[in-house]
């Protein structure tokens, strides 16, 4: 086999196994329900359950000893609530322990049906209109410190009362108040604008004749996990910024953490300056953000009998003086993780490195430019899919100084053919002189043998970035391109085996056996491409390298059917490129492909194959 051949192999072998260990490690998403939606509720009211509602933390260390676990009463689930109304998000607060408990994003949809209802990112105990889904919740509190007794402040299942009437909206905001019988007046108000971002100030009044010591603290507490499979290429569990410093802890390493003792299985950390700590899904976050520093950020796991999930945001210790107010805020985000909005947060709140809170990964350093290249062209074009075609022009044109080298090299490769084979002839069976021989002819030539792999290397990492973008960004969430693709994000929906919608019955779903051999257009197309790719050069006269090449397209037609339809459409498109590319160079050299006299070949070999049994 001559040395381009070799080349092409090779490279079509690594992407085989870079693809095949994607597969395996990475696996393409199934259609999962949004977060929520479907799922058993994990009461903790069964015997033995030491809780079932988010428990109170301590202070700050060394200044209370931990409020007792607060225990559900009947108030939380039939509390009067106060409406939310934004152009995003819709929902009610609980006047039970004032949490924001139930809220869905008015934008998002679970799936692509008409009748398909909103994302629902926050869920109260008990459900919503009877369903049975995880409570998934935010409360805010008080813990005492000093000689503070702890039924004088308020805790998680507290009852308040609206202060005045009205639905909380960008433009009317809401005030709760609780007062403790014994001198302390408790007020909380609430600010939400037109995005994500709620803003709670709590404050305490000092009616009593000595000063007295409190910490503020809020909880966003998860009763169990999402049920949708966990895949190593996507981070989803708790995450916090401390101080620059970005952590991220799986939900299977939370129930991991050590007994801290009064804590229980708990992790502590302290921002000095800045920071936020909350939980992230693929596509959603709820995320706590003290507006000023210091703050301790906690993530605790109650154990598997209530099996509650809980990030915490504790604020320092303050003293207020008899006839005083003593106060402090807090951001909240709820909402999705839209790279725009969070930046804007970022930038203008500010949020420290709010971005950061997408999953960005190893790659991080190619995908983040990546995405904002993608964002800017979906922006000029107004279409996702167009985009991913406009950025994959551009990465080829950035790398395409190498790989005009690497197809220039092959080009002269095939040029030494001749002069190759003469040197086989006189070498005989001495490997050893033949392989000296070819070294002096490389460089008397200036020619790299290993050259026309280069384009390949570097795609590799370039894959990784553009998939890690495609499959976690929301931006491409249930967005067109053309036709049948309504979810870039998703497999093509299309399907060989009802003819692509012409015969009267719907494709396989992606939990049936027979859909892996539910091949939709998109996959079809990428393994022509590569079979047109792959003809540029003639096929291997040994019979086991030309079965390798023959199979080679249509395997990873199979490998790469089930992923999502924008990675496809780029692998696509980056073949066609590469064809012409290629195609070009080799012409311009001399060495014009004969694709077609390489297509007959392969044609006729096969049916002299046939002929021959």
């Amino acid at each position: 086999m001559d040395n381009q051949n070799k080349n092409l192999l090779l490279t079509l072998v690594l992407s085989a196994v870079v693809i095949a260990a994607w597969a395996f490690f990475f696996p393409p998403e199934q259609q999962q329900p949004a977060p929520n939606a479907g799922q058993t509720t994990q009461q903790a009211n069964a015997p033995g359950a030491a809780s079932t509602s988010a428990s109170a933390p301590q202070a700050s260390p060394g200044t209370a000893p931990a409020t007792a676990a607060a225990t559900l009463g009947s108030n939380v689930q039939n509390a009067p609530r106060i409406r939310i109304e934004t152009p995003e998000v819709e929902g009610s607060i609980s006047l039970a322990g004032g949490r924001l408990d139930n809220l869905s994003l008015k934008k998002y949809k679970e799936t692509l049906a008409k009748d398909s209802p909103d994302v629902r990112l926050l869920t109260p105990i008990g459900g919503v209109d009877g369903s049975t889904t995880k409570p998934y919740y935010v409360v805010y509190g008080w813990s005492p410190a000093g000689d503070l007794p702890a039924n004088q402040v308020p805790g998680p299942d507290t009852l308040w009362s609206q202060v005045g009437t009205g639905e909380l909206t960008p433009s009317t905001p809401i005030t709760l108040q609780w007062d403790n019988g014994h001198g302390l007046t408790f007020q909380r108000e609430i600010s939400v604008d037109d995005k994500y971002l709620f803003t709670i100030k709590q404050s305490v009044k000092n009616g009593t004749d000595k000063p007295v010591k409190l910490a503020p603290y809020g909880i966003i507490a998860r009763h169990g996990i999402p049920e949708e499979r966990r895949v190593y290429v996507l981070f989803e569990g708790a995450v916090r910024m401390t101080d620059g410093e970005l952590e991220e802890v799986k939900y299977k390493n939370i129930t991991k953490l050590d007994n801290q003792g009064a804590e229980g299985q708990a992790q502590v950390l302290q921002a000095q300056k800045a920071g936020w700590i909350g939980f992230t899904d693929k596509y959603w976050q709820t995320i706590l953000a003290p507006v000023s520093g210091p703050f301790t950020s906690v993530v605790k796991y109650s154990g598997e009998a209530s099996n509650i999930y809980q990030t915490e945001s504790r604020l320092p210790v303050i003293d207020v003086a008899p006839g005083a107010t003593g106060d402090a805020s807090t951001h909240l985000f709820a909402g999705a993780k839209e790279w725009e909005t969070l930046r804007d947060y970022q930038d203008n709140v500010p949020i420290q490195n709010f971005v950061d809170s997408i999953d960005w990964g190893w790659f991080f350093f190619l995908t983040k430019p990546m995405f904002r290249l993608l964002h800017f062209l979906h922006d000029a074009i107004g279409n996702m899919g167009w985009a991913i075609i406009a950025l994959t022009f551009i990465i080829k044109l950035i790398v395409f100084p190498l790989a005009r080298k690497s197809y220039i090299s092959m080009a002269r490769m095939k040029e030494l053919q001749p002069e190759m084979e003469k040197m086989k002839e006189a070498a005989g069976g001495d490997r050893q002189k033949m392989q000296q021989g070819m070294m002096e002819l490389y460089k008397k030539h200036k020619v790299n043998p290993a050259a026309g792999c280069l384009p390949m290397l570097i795609q590799i990492p370039i894959f990784f970035s553009l998939y890690k973008v495609i499959y976690v960004t929301i931006e491409l969430y249930h967005a067109p391109w053309l036709g049948w693709i309504h979810d870039l994000s998703a497999p093509d929906p299309s399907s060989i085996l009802n003819l692509f919608g012409l015969l009267p019955y719907a494709a396989p779903a992606i939990t049936s056996p027979l859909h892996i051999i539910s091949l939709g257009i998109l996959p079809i197309l990428l393994g022509v491409s590569m079979w047109f790719q792959q003809k540029l050069n003639p096929a291997p006269t040994d019979a086991t390298q030309a079965m390798i090449f023959a199979w080679m397209p249509w395997v990873f037609m199979f490998m790469l059917g089930s992923f999502a339809s924008g990675l496809v459409l780029y692998w696509i498109t980056n073949n066609t490129i590469t064809f012409m590319q290629q195609y070009t160079i080799m012409s311009m050299h001399g060495k014009r492909p004969d694709l077609f006299g390489n297509i007959r070949s392969s044609f006729k070999r096969k049916k002299t194959a046939t002929d021959g049994k």
